[in-house]
C-alpha cells in the first residue's frame, strides 16, 4: 500500500504529463495538413488596439471550402493589421483584404513542404517527450526525498517509482500514435 503522499506525487505527474500531451495536440493542430482549418491561423499573434492579441480574439474563422480560409473581423478597422498578420507568419499563405472580409487561399502541398511539415510534427512531439520524462525524473526526485525524510521503506519507493514510470510510458505511446496520425494526415494527397 502506498503513502498517501507518493500517491499525490504520482497524481500531479500523471496530470501534469495530460497537460504536456494536450499542448502537443494544440499545437499539431497548427500544423497544416492538406486542407484548409481555422486552427492553422487562429493562434497568429495580430496588433491591433495597441497590442498583440491572438487572430481568435479579434475576429471569426471559418474554412467553407477545403482550399480557401475566410476571417471575418469584428472591427473593420482591423482588416489591415489581419492580412499583414498572415502574411507575415512564415506559413506561406497569401491574404487579400476585400474590405469586408480576408480570404486566405490554402494551396496545395508539394512533397517536399509536406516532409517538412513531417518534421515539424516530429520536432513537437520530441519536444512532448523530453517534457514528459522532465515530468517522470521529477516525480523520482520528490519520490527519492520523500523516502528519506518520511523512513518509508524501499519497496513503497520502488513501486511509486515503477507507476510513474507506466504512466510515463502510456504517455510516449500516445504521443506516438498521435505523430502517425498526424504524418498520415499530412502525407495525404
Amino acid at each position: 500500500m502506498l503513502h498517501e503522499h507518493l500517491k499525490k506525487i504520482i497524481s500531479e505527474s500523471s496530470a501534469t504529463m495530460d497537460k504536456a500531451y494536450q499542448h502537443l495536440v494544440t499545437e499539431l493542430h497548427s500544423v497544416r495538413a492538406g486542407r484548409a482549418t481555422p486552427a492553422m491561423i487562429e493562434n497568429v499573434r495580430v496588433e491591433v488596439y495597441g497590442s498583440q492579441m491572438p487572430l481568435n480574439q479579434v475576429a471569426s474563422i471559418s474554412a467553407p471550402q477545403p482550399d480557401l480560409i475566410v476571417v471575418q473581423a469584428w472591427d473593420a478597422s482591423s482588416l489591415g493589421a489581419i492580412e499583414k498578420a498572415i502574411m507575415t507568419a512564415s506559413m506561406g499563405l497569401n491574404p487579400s483584404n476585400d474590405g469586408v472580409v480576408v480570404r486566405v487561399p490554402v494551396p496545395p502541398l508539394s512533397e517536399e513542404r509536406r516532409l517538412d511539415l513531417v518534421k515539424t510534427a516530429k520536432a513537437r512531439g520530441e519536444e512532448a517527450k523530453v517534457a514528459i520524462r522532465n515530468i517522470r525524473r521529477h516525480a523520482k526526485e520528490e519520490v527519492k526525498s520523500l523516502q528519506s525524510e518520511e523512513n518509508l521503506p524501499e519497496d513503497m519507493r520502488y513501486e511509486a517509482e515503477e507507476s510513474v514510470q507506466k504512466i510515463t510510458d502510456a504517455h510516449i505511446e500516445k504521443i506516438d500514435k498521435l505523430l502517425q496520425m498526424k504524418e498520415a494526415e499530412i502525407m495525404e494527397v
